[in-house]
């Protein structure tokens, strides 16, 4: 009998992925990631959630070409201490994609090392849909740590993804 492939699925908040990584100093490539995804965890889907901003169209058609499935939020600007930072949180999205998503997938990976995903892990732990959390580095939230059995840094495969 013929065992029947598993549908995986990554969910990916592009801002925690990308700063969090910096943060180590050094810069992904969102193409070699993407191709270690599918080489390491059979990902079929890659929703990548990121703020919209016009100017960065080559850098939606780089990620599109990539092959990652872009979910646009819309920015906004904000009035952090003065400064106007644009802001795209993406986390109602993620999650909402993530359920909209729910029948079509055996496994879920959640790439993002942000504590506000703390539910979504712990429902698709308990549905048996979750396959792993992706953290961009070692600082991620400590509500996470439940779900440690499931976590791995990007730093323990940074030289297949590493920019340069």
């Amino acid at each position: 009998m013929k065992k029947k492939k598993e549908t995986v699925y990554a969910f990916i908040d592009s801002q925690n992925l990308n700063l969090g990584v910096r943060a180590s100093g050094w810069i992904l490539d969102f193409a070699k990631f993407r191709e270690y995804l599918d080489a390491k965890y059979k990902v079929q889907k890659a929703f990548l959630f990121i703020g919209y901003i016009p100017k960065n169209q080559s850098l939606y058609d780089s990620l599109n070409k990539a092959g990652y499935k872009i979910i646009f939020k819309p920015t906004v600007k904000g009035k952090k201490k003065g400064l106007g930072k644009t802001k795209g949180n993406v986390d109602a999205e993620l999650v909402l994609h993530s359920m909209i998503e729910f029948p079509n997938y055996n496994k879920a990976i959640i790439i993002s090392g942000d504590g506000d995903f703390y539910c979504l892990a712990e429902y698709l732990d308990k549905k048996n849909k979750l396959a792993k959390i992706i953290v961009p580095n070692d600082k991620y939230s400590s509500l996470l740590r439940r779900f440690a059995k499931y976590i791995v840094s990007v730093n323990l495969f940074k030289d297949k993804v590493k920019r340069g």
